[in-house]
């Protein structure tokens, strides 16, 4: 008995935890769409959250506000956003300026959160991580290849790191024993060549033992904001670097993970605790709003494509051109999610 209600306890918190990160994650996107378009003067029909058959539902101002059966994404549908409408505040009469404002709104809001966020863990610490070398392991190899205590890290590989998170994870990402390191010695830019680690063998990878420690750093209003700052732009970058690493092969297409592998990643940070809940939360939420500026069709960021080359050419794409490729974008990326998916569930299995 006791077992079962352990199982239904872990059951319900990794449901409620999922509800909780996805809902937050995707009220506050098309909050940014809504907000935007309210204050330009667009109308509003809809704004939901999920999609397929509606629970419940209510009017007010003029827009319907919806709560949907499928909790897989949300919208907020205006007038004239997908249709010629010559009605008072069609989206399609709007400015340019204004239109990229709302398309642009709901990622926006995405990393304002994950800054939020961020900004809450971070003043959580004890102390700030820096890049700076504190001290070294008893018979550290990187020490005896030339760093020392004080260097700034500023780069691993040529790649910029933001963060203490970063070299990690620049360290993660190298798999030959050896790295190029960037830092700050004396106040001078010192590059050092093929810094030795030793390594192990984790799931036939490579990976680098850190043997030394970083500096911390107390904590001022100033320090916590620039250091959530980088953070999110460390997060968001990720998403480029994990591109690279597919296209490269760096990272087998087989490693996607779609919705229940982020439910999986959220139980394991829920039962963990509040602090790997909240901080996966922020790397959802800055990945989803860089990933939705991507100029690929159907996201946010198609549209601005869009957008830009009206701004440009002075006149709009024909619409059953936009149409119909953002209908293709919305085919494959209906294709890789399930591919994802089936990722997911084929690990589960194994």
């Amino acid at each position: 008995m006791a077992s079962f209600l352990g199982t239904a306890g872990s059951v319900l918190l990794t449901v409620l935890s999922s509800v909780f990160v996805f809902g937050l994650v995707i009220f506050i996107h098309e909050l940014g769409h809504f907000i935007a378009a309210k204050t330009g003067g667009i109308t509003v029909d809809e704004f939901a959250l999920g999609m397929g058959p509606t629970i419940f539902r209510f009017e007010r101002g003029g827009t319907q506000y919806a709560l949907r059966l499928l909790p897989i994404g949300g919208f907020v549908s205006m007038e004239g956003e997908d249709e010629e409408s010559d009605a008072e505040g069609s989206f399609s009469k709007a400015s340019i300026g204004r239109r990229i404002l709302v398309t642009v709104a709901g990622a926006a809001m995405n990393l304002l959160l994950g800054f939020l966020v961020l900004v809450g863990i971070v003043c959580s610490q004890p102390m700030i991580g820096t890049r700076t070398v504190a001290q070294f392991y008893e018979g550290a190899s990187t020490q005896a290849s030339g760093l020392q205590v004080g260097d700034t890290i500023t780069a691993v590989n040529g790649r910029r790191c933001f963060i203490a998170n970063d070299i990690i994870y620049e360290f993660a990402r190298t798999q030959q024993g050896k790295a190029d390191l960037t830092v700050l010695r004396n106040g001078e830019k010192v590059q050092l060549d093929g810094v030795q680690f030793d390594t192990y063998e984790q799931d036939g990878v490579n990976q680098l033992v850190i043997d030394f420690k970083v500096l911390g750093e107390k904590k001022t209003v100033l320090g916590v904001l620039h250091e959530a700052a980088n953070w999110t732009l460390s997060l968001g970058r990720m998403v480029f670097l994990s591109l690279s690493d597919l296209l490269t092969g760096r990272i087998a297409v087989n490693s996607l993970s779609g919705p229940v592998g982020i439910v999986s990643a959220i139980s394991e940070a829920s039962h963990a605790g509040l602090k790997p809940l909240f901080m996966l939360l922020a790397l959802i939420t800055v990945n989803l709003g860089v990933f939705n500026l991507l100029p690929i069709p159907a996201l946010d960021g198609g549209r601005l494509v869009f957008l830009l080359l009206e701004a440009v050419r002075g006149k709009p794409v024909k619409q059953k051109y936009e149409i119909v490729i953002n209908a293709v974008g919305f085919v494959l990326l209906i294709g890789l999610m399930i591919f994802a998916t089936f990722n997911d569930v084929t690990k589960l299995i194994q």
